[in-house]
């Protein structure tokens, strides 16, 4: 099986470059009219192979961190397609900012214990901006849009085959990324569903991928994917509504606070003394966060605040401290290795400077999405629009509790992918 995942990536970067440098593109059928056909050129069929396979990460290799290297091996193809497309890469304000973030990480590298894991994570932090201006550049037709986000689908739809039918999992061991990244991925893929819901005449096949989306993370009880629905959902309808969306808000969220205690499987892995716990504790003041079980988190937070972001609030202690840390002192934490909070390691490592400029992107894209989808008239617009922002918000809630950043290929590739696209069709239309 190893030799099959090494297999697998050869098959995909060898395929990804033929289609990327392709000169007469390929011919696949209309998106939007199945009765007609459309050529592709290269870079949209490179687009349309690496936004779709995301969840693919490769991960069993000889002593090689093989999704490292594909990680590396898209970034290098995605500057090779911003050369090689037809149109210039737009660079909107939200990623000019996002540009200060990246060299101010790249300045922590001089002050890290590690250079080495210090680019490695410059490394992840890097690829969804890559990948943004890439799609900026490569999508500007709607054709190429619906193609690569449906693609993206089915490919979801596959994973969540392979993750829940009894035993076929064993023929792709280490194929698809961990079930955590994978929960994280469906959040845009939920709200690029529902969002189709919205704006196609197929509302039963959409709201049918709607749901298939929305229910794995609480099938599998991951509370940090279940917020970030919760909070992409919430995004979504302040994007359609605006103000309007205020009550609808506050249902959400309670829904989401009542899921918790009602939800047995959620409040058994919630609380330490999930039989002492109820939602009128909780009305009373009476829960408090020491009730809470973190699994470790709690302790491994308060130990890498101590050692790295105490003294260094600004600056933090360098690029990829944390991960040097945790690497090396994994059995303070059980053998945990990850601090399981992006927001923890950002101040450890880069401070509030680092924290404040990445929170600021963040909001500024959504920003952006909330402008243009309330000011377009372009349906293909809007609808990229209030994907990308809406999961974008969703999965930057997700930093909270889990490695997102280290998932980026999975996770964050896919918000930062709709709101290239975005940028792209939103370009053309203008």
């Amino acid at each position: 099986m190893i030799f099959l995942n090494i297999l697998y990536f050869l098959i995909i970067s060898v395929l990804g470059y033929k289609w990327l440098t392709s000169h007469d593109g390929k011919i696949l059928k209309s998106a939007l009219d199945p009765s007609r056909k459309f050529r592709f050129n290269g870079p949209e069929l490179f687009w349309c192979l690496t936004f779709s396979t995301g969840l693919l990460a490769f991960s069993l290799s000889l002593g090689v961190d093989l999704m490292a290297i594909r990680l590396l091996v898209l970034e290098v193809l995605c500057l090779i397609g911003l050369r090689l497309a037809q149109d210039s890469p737009i660079y909107s304000g939200p990623l000019k900012m996002y540009t200060i973030y990246i060299l101010w990480i790249i300045v922590g590298i001089y002050y890290a214990p590690s250079t080495a894991i210090g680019i490695r994570v410059v490394l992840k932090y890097l690829y969804p901006i890559i990948l943004c201006l890439f799609a900026s550049a490569a999508v500007r037709d709607p054709q190429t849009f619906m193609i690569s986000s449906k693609w993206a689908r089915v490919t979801g739809a596959i994973c969540i085959a392979f993750s829940f039918i009894p035993y076929i999992g064993i023929l792709t061991p280490g194929v698809w990324w961990y079930a955590t990244a994978q929960a994280i991925h469906f959040i845009s893929l939920f709200i690029f569903s529902l969002g189709m819901y919205v704006f196609t005449n197929q509302k039963r096949r959409n709201l049918l991928w709607t749901i298939l989306f929305a229910l794995p993370c609480f099938i599998w009880v991951f509370r940090t994917s279940i917020m970030g629905t919760v909070v992409a959902l919430a995004a979504w309808s302040f994007i359609r509504w605006r103000v309007k969306s205020l009550p609808v808000i506050a249902v959400i969220g309670l829904l989401g606070v009542i899921s918790v205690f009602e939800i047995d499987a959620v409040r058994e892995k919630m609380f330490f003394k999930p039989d002492q716990m109820t939602f009128e504790k909780f009305i009373n003041g009476n829960i408090t966060f020491d009730d809470v079980n973190t699994n470790t988190r709690a302790k491994i937070w308060k130990e890498l605040e101590q050692r790295f972001y105490k003294g260094h609030e600004w600056a933090g202690s360098g690029t990829g401290t944390a991960q040097v840390f945790m690497h090396e002192n994994s059995d303070m934490f059980g053998g945990l290795t990850v601090c399981h909070s992006d927001f923890v390691q950002q101040k450890c490592d880069n401070g509030l400077i680092g924290l404040g400029l990445y929170a600021l992107m963040v909001l500024f894209v959504f920003a952006d999405c909330c402008k243009t989808y309330w000011w377009s008239e372009d349906p293909y617009v809007r609808l990229a629009a209030i994907t990308a922002g809406a999961s974008l918000l969703g999965v930057y809630a997700c930093f909270y509790s889990d490695n997102t950043v280290n998932y980026s290929m999975a996770t964050l590739s896919m918000p930062f992918g709709f709101y290239g696209m975005m940028l792209g069709l939103r370009e053309s239309r203008e």
